[in-house]
């Protein structure tokens, strides 16, 4: 299955953008979902009221479903107040009615990967396109997994759960279950429900897609969320530039504007040369319901509908999607982009390689801590458990060249093997 994030700046279209491309993969055959949290935007472009709880059949191959964040934070909350309701009646908690409920901040995220999980098990579908929150958002999202089940291993250490045996039996002597026990249950199931997530997001079939319109600093803001994608190892499979005005006009107005278009198209391509640069006509109108949306897929946009993995990802390295069995079938998971190089035989050293196209050297920053080190670029930042072979190593320096961060390691003696 190929699942494909639609995002970008706000305001560039990315809404009508992911309809287009659910669009053009149902007219390709492909059995289609567009999934959104948005409440009004998609219902307008697609010219069709939309349901959370099943997906709405819209066009010959192509379903749609609004997730609701506020429905899925009171099932959750409700579902937690029952089983922890024999503790917190032990606390003399008074229990939330579910009118009494709203989401809290967060929910949404939490909504929106969980919707997309379960429709990648439901194996539905071959095409999901995902309406995406804007860049920024979206690469701290897709980077939520992970940090949560982070932040669940150092409150909660996996080797402390041994212990986990004689709770039942404390529990029996307390004669109510004891909080501990519930703790490490719920870390337990959101553990399990976070490494589905991440599966799905590290699927080879996963894949970015930026929307942007073509102005004066698209390549510059595209250049920083390129990189914080690949900092947490996001593969980028294209670059869809929105609302294009036809050229040779003789409005000199019309002229002028369409030149600064071309110029700010022509940056995207040298800042991009590696990834697909599709091109969206202005249709002079924003685009209602499958006849219009049709229009965007019919003429020069038709290629936004491909939703091919292709055979390298975002970062240049070979493979980075996966091996591709008989019929196309992904043969594993993607294997990690970030490398040990061995140059101990010539250098001395150990080298780490990040690949970060986009990345400046101005917003570089990079600290170890333990076991762990801290990437950040720009105004993201990854935590990295560090390889085994490089725990026993000092970080001896590192430098940006050609669109990868090469972190330099020299072995530790007090810690490295010594050879007899």
């Amino acid at each position: 299955m190929r699942t494909v994030l639609v995002t970008g700046p706000g305001g560039a279209g990315r809404t009508t953008l992911a309809a287009a491309t659910a669009l053009a993969a149902a007219r390709k055959g492909a059995r289609a979902l567009l999934l959104t949290t948005e409440s009004s935007a998609p219902e307008t472009v697609l010219g069709t009221a939309l349901g959370a709880e099943a997906p709405t059949p819209i066009a010959p191959g192509l379903h749609a479903r609004r997730i609701d964040p506020g429905d899925r934070f009171r099932q959750e909350f409700l579902a937690f107040q029952e089983r922890a309701g024999a503790a917190l009646d032990l606390l003399g908690a008074a229990p939330l009615d579910e009118d009494e409920l709203t989401e809290l901040p967060g929910a949404e995220d939490f909504a929106l990967l969980q919707a997309l999980r379960a429709e990648h098990a439901s194996d539905a579908w071959d095409t999901v396109v995902v309406d995406m929150p804007s860049a920024a958002e979206t690469i701290r999202l897709l980077a939520l997994p992970n940090q949560v089940r982070r932040y669940l291993r150092r409150l909660l250490p996996p080797e402390r759960q041994a212990a986990r045996a004689l709770r039942p039996v404390l529990a029996q002597l307390a004669g109510v279950p004891m909080p501990a026990q519930k703790l490490y249950e719920a870390a337990e199931r959101w553990e399990t429900e976070l490494s589905a997530v991440q599966r799905v997001i590290d699927d080879p079939g996963t894949s970015v897609r930026l929307v942007t319109e073509a102005g004066p600093v698209a390549a510059a803001n595209l250049r920083a969320i390129r990189a914080g994608l690949a900092l947490h190892g996001r593969r980028t499979d294209g670059v869809v530039v929105n609302r294009l005005l036809p050229t040779g006009s003789a409005d000199p107005f019309l002229a002028a504007l369409s030149g600064s278009q071309q110029t700010a198209l022509k940056a995207l391509r040298e800042e991009f040369p590696d990834v697909p640069v599709h091109e969206v006509p202005h249709l002079g109108r924003d685009p209602q319901g499958v006849a219009e949306l049709d229009e965007l897929i019919d003429g020069p946009a038709g290629e936004i509908g491909d939703t091919g993995t292709g055979d390298a990802g975002e970062t240049g390295e070979p493979g980075e999607t996966g091996d591709r069995g008989r019929n196309g079938e992904t043969a594993g998971p993607r294997p990690d982009p970030w490398t040990v190089e061995d140059r101990l035989a010539t250098d001395g050293l150990l080298v780490w390689r990040v690949p970060l196209p986009g990345a400046e050297r101005r917003g570089l920053g990079l600290v170890r801590r333990g076991d762990e080190i801290v990437v950040t670029v720009g105004r993201f930042r990854r935590i990295r458990t560090l390889p085994s072979v490089l725990r026993r190593c000092t970080v001896s320096g590192a430098g940006l060249r050609d669109g990868v961060l090469e972190i330099r390691f020299s072995p530790d003696p007090d810690l490295w093997p010594k050879s007899d």
